[in-house]
């Protein structure tokens, strides 16, 4: 038999040496150098949002003498936010998801095959409970009798309730359930963990150790809007067409969605995660987006603030007119000539100039859900970098508890509301027809992890 050189063999042996070994030689390489790069898209309708710092709650009135909003600097992360308030089409798409979604689990009762996945028949995975099939569609005017009783007897108003005979789906059924991390109860410090324990570096979250479920949080609300917010907010002034077609009718789709409450906005936030998340045209393996949410009471002020440091209003100021005499924004001028801005309720979606970040209607048209919730000297005790203070109320928690930040002023408040600096509350179980919400995503940065060298990978 042929006999190979010593020298070949070692370099063989070497060969199946480092063939075997993920070490990079014993360089530093992390564990990533096979991932694909991460670049984060601009979301549709959102504008980028740069990090920054600025001094928080300056302006030049207080009217109230109420001191809530003194002068502090801070400095706040870079973020995308949408450019305009949710619109009543984009809202209703959220409440068409929740009805579609109910419809299906319930034919699925009746039609498993049909509405429901109970396996995946690529890996053999069961589901429990059951996914749902979106590509089956709703005949709401089925010709089979099964199928046109269940959902007249589950989804529709029942038949003594309707007016004119006007068969419609139950608003009052419409429930969104869904489940949220609470990260401040599971980092809250537990005093009582003893210091020295075998899990004292976890010593302040001593149930998450035995059990991290206990941190996840269900919710189940109704998503549709308050439509007699209408009526119920003006009761001695006739806005009952409002009620009636503001919500449902064309010609408002691209009016801010109103009669939402806090909670409601909250629900769409993570709705509109699950959406993204779940997207169709995401390749496997694809990140995960991070979470949208409502903007803190810091972020919603920087981006309003449109790079003006020290101005009272989103385009600068000080006033509220261009040159021309125009009025910047939807609200009450003229002590009452709601007209002369060009709306008397609400109007159109970016219908005046953005400020210098893009944003429209940062004042005016409707004021805004924060996350943040209201306590008149916040600003003294939170943090000077992403400064927030957040308070998850429970149903029997008084009244004072559950107050959330709005901000922006809307069409029916004077220019003080106006400013970026004026602090307003509502309670988050109320809907107002003068109060909306937008969404902000949290901006992650990029992944540069095709270049070798280290200083590329981390500045450029």
């Amino acid at each position: 038999m042929k006999r190979f050189p010593a020298f070949l063999l070692l370099i063989t042996a070497a060969a199946i040496v480092s063939s075997c070994n993920n070490s990079g030689s014993g360089e530093l390489v992390g564990v990533s150098r096979k991932t694909r790069p991460f670049f984060q898209p601009d979301p549709f309708g959102m504008v980028f949002i740069p990090q920054g710092s600025f001094t928080m709650g300056v302006g030049d009135q207080d009217i109230a003498y109420a001191f809530v909003q003194e002068p502090k600097t801070v400095s706040v992360s870079a973020f995308f936010m949408d450019e305009t308030e949710i619109t009543n089409d984009e809202y209703r798409q959220f409440v068409f998801w929740v009805r579609d979604s109910i419809a299906r689990r319930i034919l699925g009762d009746i039609r498993p095959d049909e509405y429901l996945i109970q396996e995946n028949k690529r890996t053999g995975e069961i589901y429990d409970p059951p996914l749902i099939n979106w590509s089956a569609d709703i005949d709401w005017n089925s010709k089979d009798q099964d199928i046109r009783d269940i959902l007249n007897d589950e989804m529709y108003i029942p038949e003594h309730e309707r007016y004119f005979r006007k068969k419609e789906v139950d608003a009052r059924k419409l429930f969104y359930e869904y489940y949220w991390i609470d990260y401040q109860a599971a980092a809250r410090k537990d005093w009582t963990q003893d210091a020295n324990s075998e899990n004292a570096a976890f010593a302040n979250r001593p149930q998450g150790m035995r059990d991290r479920s206990v941190y996840v949080r269900k919710e189940v609300i109704n998503v549709y809007p308050d439509t007699l917010c209408w009526i119920h907010d003006y009761t001695y002034s006739f806005n009952d067409p409002m009620t009636k077609a503001y919500f449902w009718h064309p010609a408002y789709n691209y009016y801010p969605a109103v009669g939402v409450n806090w909670k409601q906005a909250r629900a769409f936030c993570i709705w509109r995660t699950e959406l993204m998340n779940n997207a169709s045209g995401r390749k496997k393996g694809d990140i995960e987006i991070v979470d949208f949410r409502l903007p803190t009471e810091t972020e919603w002020e920087w981006a309003a603030r449109g790079g003006y440091n020290n101005n009272p209003y989103p385009w600068g100021g000080p006033y509220t007119r261009n040159e021309r005499g125009c009025f910047l924004a939807n609200f009450k001028p003229l002590r009452g000539n709601y007209i002369d801005d060009g709306g008397l309720r609400t109007v159109i979606v970016a219908h005046y100039p953005p400020n210098d970040f893009g944003l429209y209607d940062m004042a005016g048209n409707v004021s805004e859900w924060t996350n943040s919730a209201y306590d008149p000297s916040s600003y003294n005790f939170t943090w000077d970098m992403n400064p927030n203070f957040t308070y998850n109320a429970k149903e029997d928690d008084p009244p004072a508890m559950k107050r959330k930040v709005i901000r922006g002023g809307s069409w029916k408040d004077i220019a003080y509301y106006m400013q970026v600096s004026t602090r307003d509350y509502e309670y988050q179980d109320t809907a107002k027809s003068y109060i909306g919400f937008r969404c902000i995503l949290p901006y992650l940065g990029r992944n540069k992890d095709d270049n070798p060298s280290r200083a590329s990978r981390v500045y450029n």
